[in-house]
């Protein structure tokens, strides 16, 4: 009798604690990792400048702190070529810890931050269309125009950036769609570099894109030492990559794969792996750093010798 009475306690506190559980409210969704300030000697932090209202501005948070170090500049073109120009702001915050203006077109509309995506800027061309209610793509110009403000601002007397921009080390670089955004710019006189990333022009047509017709031929605008950077043979954009590298014999050139598809590694802590050889790249092309350089350079570069990484380089030394 007791012990049938104890059981009978025991399934009703279970039958209790189920339905207290069932009634509960759900777990709220994970949220989104914190904005990091990077890995670099300048804590970074990303915002939107009155004066370039339509992009975000990744950079140092204490520029009085910067002593006698000039910002590079390193315009992004987004995955997709979308407009949330926080998509990629790990990796963004990771090149603005190291001294540089990251600037992406777009507004803040994921992470910390997130203000909702204005009407005007959604796609309801069709209610029978897969694609209605898109977002529209962001321009390839402007990339350029990013720059534009970044000179500007660095001539402006009255502007925060006075005097603590080197017009000398800028960089276009881009995600997917991005990067051609990236190859788009290539003729621009004030690129010093472009990394390219997770992107290559199509192979077989002409590249149709978010309003961009782009072909092979634009990789003869290439007037300065390039980096693709591919995530392996299950990137997408591998076959397009490699084949853009192959096709590049008239300015340094390298291609390094890291096993990560076309994903890579923007949304890994501080941008991951692939952040960390952007930085070095910059570091070596624009500012001349031997330490950075030995990355890519030699038949022990560090590169050549990480069992993570392929890498292949042209014109190179």
């Amino acid at each position: 009798m007791k012990r049938s009475a104890l059981r009978t306690l025991v399934v009703l506190g279970f039958l209790v604690g189920a339905a207290i559980q069932a009634q509960a409210p759900s777990r709220p969704a994970s949220e989104p990792p914190p904005d990091t300030p990077g890995t670099g000697p300048f804590p970074a932090v990303k915002l939107v400048e009155p004066g370039l209202p339509d992009q975000v501005v990744y950079r140092p948070a204490n520029l009085a702190g910067l002593g006698d170090t000039k910002l590079g500049v390193y315009v992004f073109g987004n995955g997709g070529c979308r407009d949330d120009a926080a998509s990629s702001r790990l990796h963004l915050l990771e090149i603005a810890s190291h001294g540089y203006l990251a600037i992406a077109p777009g507004g803040i509309y994921s992470g910390p931050g997130a203000v909702e995506r204005p009407a005007e800027t959604t796609s309801s061309e069709s209610d029978e269309d897969e694609s209605a209610g898109r977002v529209q793509p962001t321009r390839p110009e402007q990339l350029a125009e990013a720059v534009d403000w970044a000179l500007a601002m660095n001539a402006a007397q009255d502007s925060p950036y006075f005097g603590r921009v080197d017009p000398d080390a800028v960089a276009v670089s881009g995600f997917s769609c991005g990067g051609l955004q990236a190859l788009v710019n290539a003729r621009d006189t004030r690129v010093d570099t472009a990394v390219i990333m997770n992107s290559g022009v199509f192979n077989d047509r002409v590249t149709s894109l978010a309003g961009m017709e782009v072909t092979k031929d634009v990789l003869e605008d290439l007037h300065f030492p390039t980096l693709y950077v591919l995530g392996g043979p299950t990137d997408i954009a591998y076959e397009n990559g490699m084949d853009d590298y192959r096709r590049i014999d008239h300015v340094p050139v390298a291609v390094a794969n890291i096993d990560k598809g076309h994903g890579g590694t923007y949304n890994e802590p501080n941008g991951g792996a692939a952040a960390q050889v952007v930085v070095n790249w910059l570091e070596w092309t624009l500012r001349n750093d031997a330490k950075a350089a030995a990355m890519f350079l030699g038949d022990d570069c560090g590169l050549c010798s990480d069992p993570d990484w392929s890498f292949e380089t042209k014109r190179l030394d």
